[in-house]
């Protein structure tokens, strides 16, 4: 399970770079994460948008309205299941979810205020349909390299 919040100022995203964040945000944590492109393991991961009044978020000490447009103020907070997630693996999942968001943006290049949060939630701390998940299941549906599936497990200590 991953979730992807992004916290924009409102009106920052339009409906249709909101449609492709879906896909690319989704794309950019997935292919790290299980070692290959596998639109199946799409429904595993949720992308979240959130905006707020430009009154509610300041950057430098200063409410980004009284900023004013030059603020391109956003948050991506990417939660992920334990796994391998090594600092290469790291970088590269914020390196793609930066790029994503510049290209849904029409932007050569990501804002210096775009920050990038990536946490790990521990084995055993996800939830869903009544009990608590674990990835550990998921390494032999396939979705999973093998190599991707040994390095989790090593990293987990299975």
């Amino acid at each position: 399970m991953t979730i992807i919040t992004v916290n924009s100022p409102k009106g920052r995203l339009s409906l249709a770079m909101r449609r492709e964040l879906a896909e690319t945000l989704t794309d950019a944590v997935l292919v790290p994460e299980v070692g290959q492109f596998a639109p199946p393991a799409r429904v595993g991961f949720q992308v979240h948008f959130v905006e707020r009044e430009s009154d509610m978020m300041a950057i430098g000490g200063r409410l980004v309205a009284d900023i004013g447009p030059d603020a391109d103020v956003m948050v991506i907070d990417v939660a992920v299941m334990d796994g391998d997630w090594r600092q290469e693996v790291r970088t590269a999942v914020i390196e793609r979810v930066l790029a994503a968001l510049a290209d849904a943006c029409g932007l050569s290049r990501p804002s210096p205020s775009w920050w990038v949060n990536f946490r790990v939630i521990d084995e055993g701390s996800w939830g869903s349909s009544g009990g608590v998940l674990s990835v550990l299941p998921l390494l032999d549906t396939g979705v999973f390299t093998e190599e991707k599936a040994k390095a989790v497990r090593a990293a987990l200590g299975a």
